[in-house]
């Protein structure tokens, strides 16, 4: 690469920097301390019953949060829906977003509804960011302040979604380009793999690592083979398209470190889980938060507040939608 590419790519890294810093700076954790005071306590309730109706609320909301920020910045847009079917969450890559994600906005922005001091008051963006809070402390996970004071975009469009979200079978490098155009760290990239410790992946994400690795009816060696026998049980080759499995064969419903144990036991579902440990630049923080549960912790909070910081929408750029389905 010639010094000037090298300098060109250099400015526009400080430039995309820049933006970000730009973009979070009207974020407060006590944005809503006079307009809503209760506001966390509120979208928590409605959360603890969501969750108390269904486990599969705690994957699916943190899932759908990340799929939001990393598409068009943190602001609710995939939650829209279009009469011409045209909107984010018809992409192919989201349609695997489980329902309860999005009932778990929608009912917790009711309950803020419902207040007559709050309404009108909140963003959806912001419920889905405490919401998510409150989901990982639910299943055991570390609780944290949350950032608040998001607009909610008027934009959703399937063909946004492209080249956006990661896919199951990236390598390292692709996954570090993409996290690194959001200003997230290779530690910020493997702390909030470490979602993966709760949750589930249908069957068509990884069956070509049982079944078709380079050769017909081989496996991917770097998959532990007993493990990829149970995933052959679990997904014969004419299985419903509709089945999971586990992300997390050990804790599937805990939110803890044994991702990362499971990654060094060969055990990673996905082609993007195994390859940070075979990667030997991201094996070293795999080790570190597998042995050390506190430091994973620490470092998914910190990985969590930076998502939380993509793409905020400021001033004339967004809205708090009254209803988190539609714009104003």
């Amino acid at each position: 690469m010639s010094s000037s590419s090298s300098f060109i790519l250099f400015l526009v890294s400080l430039l995309s920097l820049q933006l970000i810093a730009a973009s979070f700076g009207q974020l407060q954790v006590d944005y809503y301390n006079h307009s809503c005071p209760n506001v966390e306590s509120i979208i928590r309730a409605a959360v603890e019953r969501k969750f108390q109706q269904t486990i599969v609320t705690a994957p699916a909301t943190l899932r759908l949060f990340f799929h939001d920020c990393f598409v068009r910045g943190c602001d609710a847009s995939v939650i829209l829906a279009k009469r011409n079917g045209a909107a984010e969450k018809v992409n192919p890559i989201d349609l695997s977003l489980a329902g309860d994600g999005f009932d778990t906005v929608l009912k917790a922005k009711a309950a803020v509804e419902e207040v007559p001091g709050c309404r009108n008051k909140v963003s959806c963006a912001d419920i889905l960011a405490l919401a998510t809070r409150d989901v990982i402390t639910l299943t055991g996970g570390p609780s944290y302040t949350v950032e608040l004071g998001r607009l909610d975009g008027r934009i959703s469009t399937k063909a946004s979604v492209r080249r956006r979200i990661p896919h199951a079978n990236f390598k390292l490098p692709k996954l570090e380009a993409m996290f690194a155009s959001h200003g997230l760290s290779l530690t910020d990239l493997v702390a909030l793999s470490g979602a993966h410790t709760i949750g589930f992946s249908h069957c068509s994400q990884f069956s070509r690592r049982i079944y078709r690795f380079r050769s017909r009816n081989s496996i991917d060696p770097t998959l532990d083979l007993g493990y990829a026998q149970q995933l052959r049980n679990w997904c014969p080759t004419n299985v419903d398209p509709r089945i999971v499995v586990s992300l997390d064969p050990t804790t599937p419903w805990i939110f803890d470190n044994q991702y990362f144990k499971n990654l060094r036991q060969g055990k990673g579902l996905l082609t993007s889980d195994q390859t940070l440990f075979t990667d030997r630049r991201s094996r070293k923080l795999v080790n570190l938060f597998a042995s050390n549960s506190t430091a994973f912790e620490q470092a998914f909070v910190t990985a969590m507040t930076k998502l939380g910081r993509i793409g905020v929408k400021t001033g004339n750029q967004g809205e708090i939608r009254q209803d988190c389905t539609r714009v104003n």
